[in-house]
């Protein structure tokens, strides 16, 4: 790379990028339609700062986020600040100060922008749109239930319904790791995490027997679930297992044809996660369409919660129809303008004559201009 690439105005850090037309325009469509959903069935919106001193951003389930928090000293304060990574630990804060004294279950929504300070192999951008539900103080399998069906709609109102979920307990295997060396569980968990059962039941010890039947109970809900409870597992351990059967009933009560899959030996998810966790596909797809879960807001109140991701929504949403350009030749009137935005067109003014104003309407990625006092479409070779 030469010097003048390297001073180019246009060179953005590595992971960050401008949104153009029109995925800018479908990225906010689509922000405000799932918005729109969320608030349907109950959820508030609140919008908390980009920025927070270290000691309220990493407080309680924030601590988790520490290591992809970019920094800043505040010029007027002298104290340091956080860009928040994730929203969720931020909603956390709101429901335990500002809301303490709010009804519960609480039901909060909200969309903004996150940055980190390195992107995933599935995910290398580090601005991330975030849009997500949070529900707070209830433990239920029914309230897990809600935060996915919720999402699978929010989804649906933006033409993506073949979505798949995949329920994850990350705390299950950790309780089981907490029973081995300290020295031998990075690598049990790597193997875990490829599914390589050799390598299990040569490092899991006294426990490999247990973990590979872990690893069998793995795929199709109808599947796996029967096996995991069929396990000899530890109380806690136990105890997710029951948790994560009971949301799979929650959900087959409402929507039976939903595609559920578990997989009981899966790490996804942030450190703070405390229980059932579950991520959202597109089959076909590797890419996370959202992932939330269980967590304690504060220390001790019981929430759960799901994150959408706008940015990878929109590039496998069906393609949405965009509002039609229509070119105003210089002189149309105000109420001619008015009356093409009345029929949904986008109105582009023209601010000076112009001899054509078919060639006008093309060179300015009109599809339409108003001649002579009406609507006329511009043939193809035009376009």
């Amino acid at each position: 790379m030469n010097e003048t690439s390297l001073t180019h105005p246009a060179l953005l850090p590595a992971g960050l990028r401008d949104v153009l037309p029109p995925e800018a325009e479908l990225e906010a469509r689509s922000v405000e339609a799932i918005m729109d959903c969320f608030a349907a069935h109950g959820y508030q919106r609140v919008k908390p700062p980009l920025l927070e001193f270290e000691d309220s951003l990493f407080a309680g389930s924030g601590a988790a986020t520490a290591e992809q928090t970019f920094r800043l000293m505040d010029p007027d304060s002298q104290r340091m600040m956080g860009l928040r990574a994730d929203t969720t630990p931020q909603i956390a804060r709101l429901a335990a100060t500002r809301l303490a004294n709010a009804p519960r279950p609480l039901r909060l929504a909200y969309a903004g922008q996150c940055l980190r300070v390195r992107g995933s192999h599935l995910q290398p951008e580090r601005q991330i749109a975030q849009a997500g539900i949070e529900l707070i103080g209830h433990d239920t399998a029914e309230a897990d239930a809600e935060i996915i069906l919720t999402a699978v709609e929010a989804l649906a109102a933006i033409g993506l319904t073949n979505i798949s979920i995949d329920l994850t307990v990350p705390r299950l295997v950790l309780h089981l790791l907490d029973g081995l060396p300290a020295a031998s569980r990075p690598a049990l968990a790597r193997a875990l995490d490829r599914k390589d059962a050799a390598e299990v039941a040569e490092l899991g010890g006294s426990i490999a027997g247990l973990l590979l039947q872990l690893l069998e109970a793995t795929g199709t809900a109808e599947r796996a679930i029967p096996a995991l409870l069929a396990i000899d597992l530890p109380e806690s351990a136990r105890l997710q297992a029951i948790r994560m059967g009971e949301t799979v009933a929650a959900i087959r009560r409402q929507r039976p044809d939903l595609p559920l899959t578990a997989d009981p030996v899966e790490f996804r998810g942030y450190q703070y996660h405390t229980g059932i966790c579950m991520t959202l596909f597109a089959p076909g797809r590797q890419a996370e369409l959202g992932r939330g879960g269980r967590y304690l807001c504060g220390d001790t109140e019981p929430a759960t919660g799901i994150t959408l991701y706008p940015d990878t929504i929109v590039l496998m949403a069906p393609d949405q129809a965009m509002r039609r350009r229509i070119y105003l030749p210089f002189g149309t009137t105000p109420e001619q303008a008015a009356s093409c935005r009345a029929q949904n067109f986008a109105t582009v003014a023209g601010l000076a004559p112009h001899k054509s104003a078919l060639d006008e309407a093309s060179r300015l990625a009109c599809g339409y201009a108003y001649i002579d006092g009406a609507v006329t479409q511009l043939s193809k070779d035009l376009k």
